[in-house]
């Protein structure tokens, strides 16, 4: 879209793959599969095959379930943003494939889970429903009603999360002479620049437009302005940010990454500079841009302490070695499978 270089006069985009952000595995959680994929398509096209991993068939249904793990967003938008579909459902399909070979390995290995976990594990997944209906509607359309299948699912998820703690998560604690060791040989990477965390609503004044339509473009604005103003919480800025920005932010909730102060405008940088955490600007013109600000958070410059960065630089580290033993055992495990996409 034509507008996004307007936008990026005042703040540097930063884009996230979604593949990236499925570089590890989080704990397998057995949810539902979100009632708005499910309404949009019919029973037969979610229990499509996408792809088959040693002969072992994986659904539209394990897909979409993947997708909305990783972008959780969806629920309030229907969806998954078309601009960011392709990347999510890459992502998706890579780690149920991998997921699916983990669940193979760990059957191969003889790996087991008490029924008492799988039993509680079982009314921890009905809790989730807000009503009898919506378990059963859920039982009939992804399980065909077959109580015995659920408990088969609940059971390989637990599988898979024993064997990935076994073979990744019990293997990436740091010890606190690993983490001093690199916060000494690595003093530059504590230098803290001084940041801004924000969320953003965004408006664009079309190129050539008419009077009449600038202004129509700047009553929109100030009218969401006010409407920013009466927020009181990330959240509800953010649930405003989905409903009538026009920048690409909005699919998160409004949310960017922290932002060095060389990546604002000075007409943004002012409008921040005299507000606290929290707080919200009024209507600001970048250009052809207006905008609104809420400040999450401002870091002034400075290097920080060992005891300051302890906790954080452990869990990049384990990051790090998760991501390096995930992406090592996903090689291992694929090397003799046989996967067929469908």
């Amino acid at each position: 879209m034509r507008w996004i270089a307007g936008v990026s006069l005042f703040f540097l985009i930063f884009v996230t793959s979604a593949a990236a952000q499925v570089s590890s595995h989080a704990p397998t959680q057995f949810n539902s599969t979100p009632a708005t994929a499910t309404a949009k398509q019919p029973d037969s096209a979610m229990g499509k095959a996408v792809v088959k991993v040693n002969g072992t068939v994986l659904t539209q249904y394990d897909l979409v379930r993947e997708e909305y793990a990783i972008f959780p967003y969806a629920r309030q938008h229907g969806g998954l943003p078309k601009e960011l579909e392709p990347g999510i459902r890459s992502g998706a399909l890579d780690m149920i494939i991998f997921e699916e070979l983990v669940y193979q390995d760990a059957l191969r290995r003889k790996m087991t889970i008490p029924d008492s976990k799988v039993e509680k594990a079982e009314a921890d997944f009905r809790a989730q429903f807000s009503s009898p209906d919506e378990y059963d509607r859920l039982m009939k359309e992804e399980f065909h009603g077959s109580h015995a299948e659920l408990m088969r699912k609940i059971r390989r998820s637990l599988l898979i999360d024993k064997y990935l703690k076994e073979e990744i998560e019990n293997k990436v604690k740091s010890n606190d002479a690993e983490l001093r060791n690199y916060y000494e040989a690595n003093p530059k990477n504590f230098d803290q620049p001084e940041t801004y965390t924000l969320q953003s609503i965004s408006f664009l004044i079309p190129d050539k437009a008419t009077a009449a339509q600038a202004k129509e473009v700047r009553a929109k604005a100030e009218t969401a302005a006010a409407d920013a103003q009466k927020t009181k919480t990330p959240q509800e800025f953010g649930l405003l940010a989905e409903k009538v920005s026009e920048d690409d932010y909005r699919v998160m909730m409004g949310q960017h990454r922290p932002m060095e102060v060389g990546a604002l405008a000075p007409e943004a940088l002012k409008a921040l500079s005299g507000l606290k955490d929290g707080g919200v600007t009024g209507l600001i013109q970048v250009g052809n841009i207006y905008t609104i600000l809420r400040l999450d958070a401002h870091t002034p410059a400075g290097h920080r302490k060992f005891d300051d960065v302890k906790k954080a630089l452990a869990q990049q580290l384990e990051q790090k070695k998760r991501n390096d033993l995930r992406v090592a055992l996903d090689k291992k495990l694929r090397a003799d499978a046989k996967i067929e996409m469908m």
